[in-house]
């Protein structure tokens, strides 16, 4: 990938995303050294402005960026990295470095929650509980939770509403983490649909 560092004296801003989620987590700025040894590690190193060096996220805290894509925007002067944190990307502890009200694509993170459920079993977790009974069972509860999502809509309160459709999109997930697949597959579908 051919990126024009001398467009801003050396220095390009490049937005961190977790790739499962798609969450903004960071900004950070990397100069050609920098981006050559995220390359080759496949950890992101940005170069601190404050401390006038190299500096890769996680150095300290053990919370790193792993790297599972690289983009470069149309003009080749900023960076898009795609990666799976190993913990909180704020110094604060927080997910994100922005400090937005709530996690915008929590049903994608959740998507991941199960998916961890399913390859890692902890006892007494409902997702296995409900695995462990089966997809008749999984599947009567994606049917039971859909009904109880009408009935609220046409005589219950938006809060009830709010509840029931949160219970059929867990237990579609489940659902769906229980055929193999994801909400990726269903969003390309619906992407194809539209067109």
């Amino acid at each position: 990938m051919e990126i024009d560092f001398n467009k801003t004296d050396g220095l390009v801003p490049v937005i961190i995303q977790d790739e499962h989620t798609l969450e903004v987590l960071m900004l950070g700025y990397m100069n050609q050294a920098a981006y050559d040894k995220t390359v080759k590690e496949n950890i992101v190193t940005f170069f601190s402005r404050s401390k006038n060096r190299l500096w890769t996220k996680g150095e300290t805290s053990n919370n790193f960026l792993h790297v599972k894509s690289i983009d470069i925007d149309c003009d080749k002067d900023t960076i898009l990295i795609k990666v799976k944190p190993d913990g909180p990307t704020c110094h604060t502890g927080d997910r994100s470095c922005f400090k937005t009200t709530y996690n915008q694509n929590f049903i994608l993170e959740l998507e991941r929650i199960i998916a961890d459920r399913y390859e890692n079993p902890v006892e007494g977790s409902y997702v296995n509980k409900l695995r462990n009974k089966g997809l008749n069972k999984i599947a009567q509860k994606v049917g039971e939770e859909g009904v109880e999502t009408v009935i609220a809509a046409l005589a219950e309160t938006e809060f009830d509403l709010i509840n029931e459709s949160s219970d059929l999109v867990f237990h579609l997930l489940v659902l769906l983490r229980e055929k193999g697949l994801t909400l990726e597959t269903i969003a390309k579908n619906l992407e194809q649909r539209h067109k």
